[in-house]
């Protein structure tokens, strides 16, 4: 680098650091306005059953809204974000849209939480969210649902917990039947190295720390095998790494013979999880990913 370039970089370099903070600290205001809590209205005759329990951790709970009179319904399990260390299942923004527009469509919605950074690490919180899909299989028929009917779909840190799961099955093993696909909304974390390796937000550094085979083995993309189930991975063109990352998953995917389509939604990454189930066009298309695998 000349030196005058090099000058104006170590002069620009706290601007930049300073716009970097800035910018976590918006993320943070947005990921606090969308925490709060659903407690609207459902379809006619449906039901919430709240905090059911799959583990002795607080954070080991689900709840469930059921459609009326479910009988062999499909399930859509539901697994929220926020950078593995926040969130939560309750979310407005995680369950609102996603409950009306499915349980008018006769699906269970479970949606679910996880043990957070610091108490658990990524691969921890995906054995958690196994844990949660053995046992709402278990539990499937007292409540009307069909366990080998189940999709599963996570935001932000809960897609890429989800994508794990779904690249390598032998991380659910509890889960019998596996699943029919997955849905991922705007994983960044496909491929955790080449996040540490180049400049990153410190959320990552919090929940990845500095084991490089830690890296590996939480990275959908180095972890994928033949056989996975078919993924959707719905990803913001607003943002420079995630429809990337999205990309180059489908590409090994499809040279594993595994189905993974791309959707890229000209959507902030907050509404892409909050407009699921409200925008028509949007829905349809994530609606057409379960018609192909066999579901209303």
């Amino acid at each position: 680098m000349p030196r005058a370039l090099g000058l104006l970089f170590l002069l620009a370099l706290p601007l930049l650091t300073q716009a970097g903070t800035l910018r976590e600290k918006l993320q943070e205001r947005r990921e606090e306005r969308a925490q709060q809590r659903f407690d609207g209205e459902l379809p006619a005759g449906s039901r919430v059953l709240r905090e059911q329990v799959y583990g002795e951790h607080p954070r080991q709970r689900f709840d469930l809204y059921l459609p009326p009179a479910a009988k062999h319904a499909p399930i859509l399990f539901m697994v929220h974000g926020g950078g593995w260390h926040t969130g939560d299942k309750a979310m407005a923004a995680v369950v609102e849209n996603k409950a009306a527009h499915w349980l008018r469509k006769g699906y269970v919605l479970v949606s679910t939480n996880y043990r957070l950074i610091p108490d658990a690490d990524p691969l921890q919180q995906a054995g958690d969210v196994a844990r949660a899909i053995a046992t709402v299989q278990q539990q499937a028929a007292g409540w009307g649902g069909d366990p080998a009917r189940m999709v599963l779909m996570g935001h932000s840190a809960g897609a890429h917990l989800v994508s794990l799961l779904n690249s390598d099955s032998s991380l659910a093993a509890g889960a019998k039947p596996l699943w029919l696909g997955t849905v991922a909304l705007d994983s960044a974390a496909f491929d955790v190295p080449t996040i540490m390796h180049a400049r990153h937000y410190p959320l990552y550094d919090q929940a990845f720390g500095s084991d490089t085979a830690a890296w590996q083995a939480a990275s959908p993309l180095l972890v994928l095998r033949a056989g996975a189930r078919p993924l959707l991975a719905v990803c913001s063109t607003r943002r420079d790494d995630s429809c990337p990352q999205a990309d180059a998953y489908a590409a090994k995917a499809g040279g594993l013979g595994v189905r993974v389509s791309v959707l890229r939604k000209d959507l902030s990454h907050r509404a892409i999880n909050q407009q699921l189930g409200a925008e028509p066009a949007y829905t349809a298309e994530v609606d057409a990913f379960l018609t192909s695998l066999g579901l209303p």
